[in-house]
């Protein structure tokens, strides 16, 4: 089976929107991000990028595949060598199957689920392009090769629940591996929310970030700070959220 890009880590993410446009834009704005149609997909869908590296892609709600009334979200899709064995390992384990494995065009093949802490992520096969690229080594780990250091790109993942060892172990028995570029965390979540997936993001300037954001009248920003540097979680109008870091930690 050919390999085409990182295993056990996520890849891909998609925002899922009732305003494609304005969203584009908010993104376009405060972090930098370029937004095209893709001249070589026969969907012509649009996609956005990073430093001249595609991230995702973005998604229009009003189209019939979406039930009525989906609202605006982020859909993750992590990198796996099976799509089949890794959804029904999950299902043992406690996840719940919301979409079962379908190929999706030549895309690859798919599946979305529902972690035992409610937090929804997609499987993913690629089929030949294989996501963003390849996330910084972690510090005193050499690969080999010069990576580069990409403002506004995918940094890790962040996982926010009641029980991040339960989190972290659910994870490494589907893929059969840690889950890697991830980081899971203790903290509460309200009886009308469940846990969710959120993308760490490096820039440069956490502050010009806030700045760009607050001149959104729509977008907010929550900034603080951790052992003296910035950090924010950024939302668009419609609530999709991202949380900021200096790039380099």
């Amino acid at each position: 089976m050919t390999r085409h890009g990182p295993l056990n880590e996520f890849c891909w993410m998609d925002l899922k929107t009732h305003d494609p446009s304005g969203t584009a834009a908010f993104f376009s704005s405060v972090l930098g991000w370029e937004f095209a149609v893709d001249e070589q997909d026969w969907r012509r869908a649009v996609k956005f990028s990073a430093g001249g590296h595609r991230v995702g892609g973005i998604s229009d709600l009003a189209q019939p595949v979406y039930p009525p009334g989906t609202p605006a979200h982020i859909a993750y899709y992590l990198a796996v060598d099976d799509v089949d064995l890794r959804t029904a390992v999950a299902a043992e384990n406690g996840a719940q199957v919301v979409v079962p494995p379908f190929d999706a065009g030549d895309q690859g093949r798919i599946a979305t689920l529902a972690d035992p802490m409610g937090a929804v992520f997609s499987l993913w096969r690629p089929s030949g392009f294989a996501g963003w690229p390849a996330s910084p080594p972690p510090e005193g780990e050499d690969v080999g090769v010069d990576v580069p250091r990409i403002e506004a790109a995918p940094h890790r993942m962040v996982l926010v629940s009641e029980d991040p060892r339960r989190a972290q172990d659910f994870y490494t028995e589907m893929l059969g591996a840690p889950l890697a570029r991830a980081t899971f965390r203790q903290g509460p979540y309200g009886a009308t929310s469940a846990p969710q997936w959120e993308l760490l993001i490096g820039v440069y300037d956490v502050e010009a970030v806030v700045t760009r954001a607050c001149e959104h009248e729509c977008g907010l920003v929550t900034l603080s700070r951790e052992c003296g540097r910035p950090r924010a979680q950024l939302r668009s109008p419609e609530g999709l959220t991202f949380r900021i870091q200096p790039l380099g930690l």
